[in-house]
Parts: C-alpha cells; structure tokens; sequence
C-alpha cells in the first residue's frame, strides 16, 4: 500500500448550542471586529449573531449571494476596508462561506464558519468567483477557516425540502472523493463514512423535521464530506454544476442533486471498486440508481428542466463543459456529455453514455 495525505488546517467545535461560545473563541484567536455576512434571507440570524458579538461585531453584511458575483465580493471588500474588520464570520451555507473565502484570499482576512446547511464547503480548501458567466474555480489553502462551529441548532431554520437538495449537494462531495482517482485509504474512509451519515439522517429529516439527532448526523456527514473532497481532486460531476452555476445561474444544491446520478453513472465502468463501495455505503446495489432514488424519496428534484434550465441550453452547457481538460477518470467527450445531459434534463433515470 502506497498513498500520501495532507490534512488541511481544520479547528472544529461540533455541538448543540456552539454558536454560544463564539464570542469567547474570537477573543482567543485575537480578533476584536468582526464582520458578520449572511445571505439576504439570512438577515435575522446574522443580527442575532452580531447581537451575541457585541462590540466585537464590525456589523453585518447580508448580500452574500450563490456563485459569489464578482461585484458581490468587490462590496464585501469595501465594506470589510471601511469599517477596518480584522475578521470574519460567515453564517449560512455555501454562498456566505464562499464569499468569506474570497475575501480570505483577496485580503488575507481569517474566516470563521457557522454553517447552517449542509453544504461542507467550510471544509475545503476551494474557492470560487464568477464573472462574465464563468465561474471560475481555485485551491488554497488560505481560505480554510480559521474556525468552524458546528451548532445543529442552527439547522432547525432550514426548511426540509431545501435540506434535501442541501444533504445532496453534501453527498456530491463525498461522492466525488471516493470515486476519484486519486483518494487515498483516509479520504475514502472520511468520503464512504459521510455517504453512510447522510443517506441515513437525510430521510429523517424529511420525516421528522426536529428531530436534532438527525439534522446533528446529516451535519457530521457533511463536515466529513468536505473534508474528503478538499483533500482530493474533483472531476466531471463538478466541471458541470460549475458550467450551469456560472452560465445559467441554477441554485447550486438543487444542481449536484440532479447531475449527481448521472455523473455517476458516466464513471462507472472506469472506477467498478470505487462505484461498489459507494453503493454499499448507501445500502443499494447501484450507486447510480441508489442516488437517483434517494433524491426523489427526499422529494428533492431530479430533472434540470425543473431547476430552471432549458433544452436550448443544453448545447452550450456541453460545450463549455469542455473547453478545458478535465481530471476525470472516464474520458470526457463533448458527445457524451450532451447526452448525460439530456438524460438529466428530463428526469430519466441514470444510464452510462
């Protein structure tokens, strides 16, 4: 056995009622002004979070947005230079943790996290800007957060169905680790075991809505997820939600839920161990049809002409696909993909193509 792993710099607090501590974790690390950024939708947990800070709240930045607009991070930037933040603290999913990334990166700012979805990004080393319709996608390690609070509670705002697509776009991560080429015996630990958290707490949630142990389970999943996917390469499944994210501004989670099947499917006669060991961490015989039928039993969307997406866009989304080289390990032909989008543009089930 062979491999080599490199951890990222994580520091995590994980439990019930964590957020509390906030104020206590800022003073150890330092900081004394903190701006707070939330998505517009988010606004209210943001106030009660620059509440908790006190006078160690710069104030409240509430215009995170999906796909981090590169006019979005020039504002945040202002803000962050006329108030003289020496940190900040994203709240939310993976809008406002991207956005706390690229200010970490831009301005050298640390970063503490306070996911409330599952969106596992807090635990990568991937950042990402668009502009011009392209969404453009980079790894450092600078922006992994100085912090991340794990608080279960949190997630009690998150409405059910938008925890589904959320969950899904958590196992994406996870997926796309353990499928790669280059995981190692740690991250597919870290990627098999995240798959087995959420398959298992995600139809709980969807059936108990507060039920904490669940929405607690569906949150280490993710955190394990993205742990997997930030010390590994991504693939095909990624290139294509980055093409619509960008391009065709689809909402990100509800993305990965639809091409995650079908990704799946593309790769697996190049990785047949790897697509096995993530249909027996789901408890199914087929990992593709595994996926596909657990978005629809989460009742989240499993057709991107459902998210938005038109047949006419279908040709340019394969083509952008392509335009760079992708590390994937089944070829990646313009052919081929515009038929896996087809399949998902209607909500058919995952076949190879």
């Amino acid at each position: 056995m062979n491999f080599q792993y490199t951890a990222l710099p994580w520091n995590i607090i994980f439990a019930a009622g964590a957020r509390k501590r906030l104020p206590e974790e800022l003073a150890k690390l330092g900081y004394s002004c903190a701006l707070v950024l939330t998505t517009p939708n988010q606004a209210d947990t943001g106030q009660e979070i620059v509440s908790l800070l006190g006078d160690k709240a710069a104030g409240l930045f509430d215009r995170a947005m999906m796909h981090v607009p590169g006019e979005t991070l020039e504002h945040a930037t202002a803000e962050v230079k006329r108030l003289g933040a020496d940190c900040t603290v994203s709240i939310g999913g993976g809008s406002t943790t991207g956005l706390g990334k690229a200010l970490a990166f831009h301005l050298n700012l640390p970063n503490i996290v306070l996911p409330t979805s599952y969106a596992g990004s807090e635990m990568t080393n991937l950042w990402a800007v668009t502009r011009d319709n392209r969404k453009v996608t980079r790894r450092d390690n600078v922006v992994v957060p100085t912090l991340t609070i794990y608080d279960p509670e949190l997630t009690l705002t998150l409405p059910s169905a938008f925890a589904a697509a959320s969950g899904m776009n958590a196992m994406a991560q996870a997926v796309a680790n353990a499928a790669t080429e280059d995981a190692n015996p740690i991250s597919s630990v870290l990627a098999l075991e995240g798959i087995r958290a959420l398959a298992h707490s995600l139809p709980l949630i969807i059936a108990e809505p507060g039920n904490m142990d669940a929405r607690a389970g569906a949150l280490y999943g993710a955190s394990l997820a993205g742990a997997a996917l930030g010390t590994g390469t991504t693939g095909l499944h990624h290139r294509l939600c980055h093409t619509f994210g960008g391009t065709f501004n689809t909402p990100h989670a509800e993305t990965h839920t639809v091409l995650l099947p079908h990704s799946v499917a593309y790769n697996a006669g190049a990785r047949p161990e790897a697509t096995q060991r993530i249909a027996a961490a789901l408890g199914v015989s087929n990992a593709a049809t595994g996926l596909f039928d657990l978005a629809g039993k989460l009742g989240a969307p499993t057709a991107l002409k459902d998210i938005g997406v038109k047949q006419e866009d279908l040709d340019e989304a394969a083509a952008v696909t392509v335009e760079k080289p992708v590390n994937n390990p089944e070829p990646v032909t313009r052919e081929r993909v515009r038929a896996l989008l087809e399949n998902a543009f209607h909500g058919n089930p995952p076949t190879p193509v």
